[in-house]
């Protein structure tokens, strides 16, 4: 009970600072969607995409890493120090390369949005470094701060510079830059990271181990930028960038999920680390495994009977297409969501060939399909093509994983949740204002009934109840 207690606690923790964010995010949309166009927030959703993609390569993944290394020395801190100033060494080198090479690259293409979209990269990179060191050392709370800090100031700077000063993309991208290096800074000093960086502590062995983790996860974070985010370049070069605008706006709603499963895998992977080698991992794996179905699927349920009533009122009727791709996205997220379970084995594992292995084959399939279909059903492609490779990612870590430990599911719960999921995605797409109305009181009910333990619980943590 109480590693079960130690992960619901951290998950909780994490959550609070994550749903803030989360419905601050969400409500921007309809700032973004009045003050920017189609094309231009398609464009904007590029960019943040290859943000994505291009950080973590930039740092060879050395923020995981960290995030690993430090769980096993949170006792030792000459280790930590060691750890935390090699990351800095090789961050610092890292980022000098890419701006060089990203200035010889930029000085030959027509770009307006060169040194803002350069100083968001490099504010991603250490903010993101930092948020993972916090973690890694189990400051849960510092994390959960830093997010919101970060989501607040992310949204003052937008309403600031999109609303009264009118400056569009680059109000959007220079926001994301103030609400980086202002994150950052407030880490260095709730972290005192200044304490732990010591540059004689210089270790190349040090550094080899770290990176040696690390590499595996490059392959493995460019498979989930192709799963996330080929779908848009490829829908951009095709259908054009308005196409991408509205499919940006479709994969908000599941981004709700998904950032629940962020959430989740944040206090996971760390709860699975510490526990991978106790006696009784087989039954606590799979019990966490099973609740988090639970959670997952009666929020996937939850969320697609609400949209109905809540799309009208969050975004502008030029995007009103989007409304058709979201439960098929939403049942990529649910996978997606369900391979965490799995992630967080492997890397309490370190088999981190093992992630990147599985993620190649679920981008190949992606891409393929995608490619395949969206000439003759537009957008949808992008959406199907996304929930096979993610339904595929899991069936494969599924069964790879019982190499290691032994996961089992309750059959009726995937067979309960997998007949209302069907049924309220019907409901939703027949858009009947009467039928909404019972998909919405049927997705509470069950969501509610589904997890009813969980939610007392869940009121208990919050009351500091034991």
């Amino acid at each position: 009970m109480d590693k079960k207690k130690e992960l619901f606690r951290n998950t909780v923790i994490i959550f609070i600072g994550k749903l803030l964010p989360q419905v601050l995010s969400f409500f921007m949309l309809y700032l973004y969607t009045s003050f920017l166009s189609t094309s231009e927030y398609g464009s904007v959703d590029l960019i943040i995409t290859y943000v994505s993609l291009l950080a973590p390569i930039i740092t060879l993944q050395l923020e995981m890493a960290m995030f690993r290394f430090l769980i096993d020395a949170r006792n030792d801190d000459d280790e930590k120090k060691k750890l935390i100033s090699n990351n800095y060494i090789c961050l610092i080198i890292f980022s000098l390369i890419f701006t060089i090479l990203y200035l010889i690259v930029m000085s030959f293409i027509h770009f307006s949005f060169t040194f803002i979209v350069l100083i968001y990269i490099l504010s991603t990179i250490f903010m993101s470094n930092a948020m993972q060191i916090a973690r890694g050392l189990g400051k849960n709370k510092v994390f959960a701060y830093a997010s919101i800090i970060n989501a607040i100031i992310l949204v003052i700077s937008n309403i600031y510079l999109l609303v009264f000063l009118h400056l569009g993309m680059y109000g959007m991208l220079l926001s994301f830059v103030i609400s980086n290096v202002l994150t950052f800074i407030y880490l260095i000093f709730k972290l005192k990271l200044y304490k732990h960086i010591d540059f004689k502590k210089s270790d190349f062995n040090k550094t080899k181990q770290l990176i040696k983790y690390s590499l595996p996860l490059i392959p493995n974070g460019i498979s989930w930028w192709v799963i996330n985010a080929a779908d848009r370049t490829i829908i951009s070069a095709i259908l054009g960038t308005a196409a991408n605008g509205i499919y940006a706006i479709s994969n908000k709603f599941p981004a709700i999920l998904s950032s629940v499963g962020t959430v989740f895998s944040l206090s996971w992977s760390e709860s699975a680390s510490l526990h991978i080698n106790d006696k009784d991992r087989d039954d606590f794996f799979s019990d966490v495994c099973n609740k988090a179905l639970k959670i997952f699927g009666g929020l996937s349920i939850l969320i697609i009977t609400m949209i109905p009533f809540i799309f009208p009122l969050l975004i502008n009727s030029s995007f009103n297409e989007a409304y058709k791709y979201i439960p098929i996205l939403m049942f990529g997220a649910l996978c997606n969501n369900m391979v965490i379970c799995y992630s967080g084995i492997y890397i309490a594992k370190k088999l981190t060939k093992k992630v990147m292995n599985t993620s190649i084959i679920s981008a190949v399939i992606n891409i393929v399909i995608n490619l395949v279909l969206i000439k003759f059903i537009g957008i949808y492609a992008a959406a199907i093509s996304t929930f096979i490779s993610y339904f595929a990612m899991l069936i494969y870590r599924h069964y790879d994983v019982q190499k290691y430990v032994k996961i089992k599911y309750d059959l009726f719960l995937i067979l309960k949740i997998s007949s209302i999921l069907v049924l309220v995605s019907i409901l939703y797409y027949i858009n009947n204002f009467y039928l909404n109305i019972f998909a919405l009181l049927i997705g509470f009910i069950f969501a509610f009934v589904l997890n009813k333990s969980l939610i007392k619980s869940f009121k208990n943590i919050i009351l500091h109840k034991r």
